[in-house]
């Protein structure tokens, strides 16, 4: 099967083309630039196309032939609330250039988006959302996500496409530095002090958050990829399997593991963040994930095992 990622050069698409090199895929990675420390090696094993995500002509030609296009490019949460502009021309332009791209490859040709969490919001929402309940984003990132996935479903409907969209809980631990995206703090209360580095942390303690591992991040969007397309019917959209934490949980967590390893941690700083606090606050601390896991997707593990995993892929 011969796969783009757009945003390819990313974590999540450097773990998703991993996995599909290993399986015999040809892969494909659509990217704005290559990262400062490169692909790991992986650059031996995928082609890399380096381009504007809205660029008609880039992008069709990187997708022409493709079998499925993995859609991970996006601006993230800060950012985009940071730049309304910037935000509409990535998210929507530039995603609606890659659904064109697919849709002229043919009504077969698989499309696996990723949303967010971020799409929920409101006064009114549950702590524990499910596939009903009405998205009402608090923010802009939010909003270009569920924009997106009104889009997938209804091309989808036509048979212009065959969609797939993934809702994603916050993804932890990403190595490297902290990034734009509100919910960076996730990653880097573990990772940072892992790293005997100082963390800030710009949420209360007690916020309690949704948060996916990133192997099974990775090993569920694979499983949505490769479903029967009749699995979907006339909604596309999955809940990724998650886990409801608070970041003291995560603290605590990061303290018995480290204690294993003979780790010896960093700090964490209180840094009070309003900004940061009303778009993670304005996001729900479940999903639903019932039919997920039907669809092959993995459960979320503890966090302990989460941990260990990131301390045998980057710190071991």
């Amino acid at each position: 099967m011969k796969t783009i990622i757009t945003g390819g050069c990313g974590f999540l698409g450097r773990l998703l083309a991993a996995r599909l090199v290993a399986r015999g895929d040809i892969v494909t990675l659509f990217d704005l630039s290559m990262p400062p420390e490169g692909l790991g090696g992986l650059e031996a094993d995928v082609n890399i196309v380096l381009g504007d995500i809205a660029d008609p002509k880039l992008v069709q030609g990187c997708v022409q032939g493709a079998n499925a296009v993995v859609h991970l490019a996006s601006m993230v949460s800060a950012g985009s609330e940071a730049d309304f502009d910037a935000a509409m021309r990535v998210n929507i332009d530039g995603g609606r250039t890659v659904l064109e791209a697919a849709r002229a490859e043919g009504p077969m040709t698989k499309v696996l988006f990723t949303s967010s969490l971020a799409i929920f919001g409101s006064a009114a929402m549950p702590a524990r959302v499910d596939m009903m309940t009405r998205p009402v984003p608090q923010n802009t990132y939010g909003m270009t996500k569920a924009v997106m996935e009104l889009i997938i479903n209804d091309m989808s409907r036509k048979g212009l496409i065959d969609g797939r969209i993934a809702r994603l809980p916050t993804i932890i631990v990403r190595p490297g530095k902290p990034n734009a995206a509100a919910s960076s703090f996730a990653s880097g209360v573990i990772r940072e002090p892992l790293m005997g580095d100082v963390c800030r942390l710009p949420v209360p303690r007690d916020m309690a958050l949704m948060v996916g591992g990133y192997r099974a991040c990775a090993e569920g969007l694979i499983a949505l990829l490769d479903a029967p397309q009749d699995s979907f019917v006339d909604d596309r959209v999955v809940n990724l399997p998650n886990l409801t934490v608070t970041v003291a949980d995560m603290m605590d967590a990061t303290k018995r593991v480290a204690a294993r390893h003979n780790i010896s941690l960093g700090a964490v700083i209180d840094a009070p963040d309003t900004g940061v606090q009303a778009i993670v606050g304005s996001w729900p601390t479940a999903m639903d994930s019932t039919r997920a896991e039907a669809l092959g997707c993995p459960k979320s593990v503890d966090l302990e095992t989460v941990i260990e995993e990131f301390i045998a892929d980057y710190i071991s």
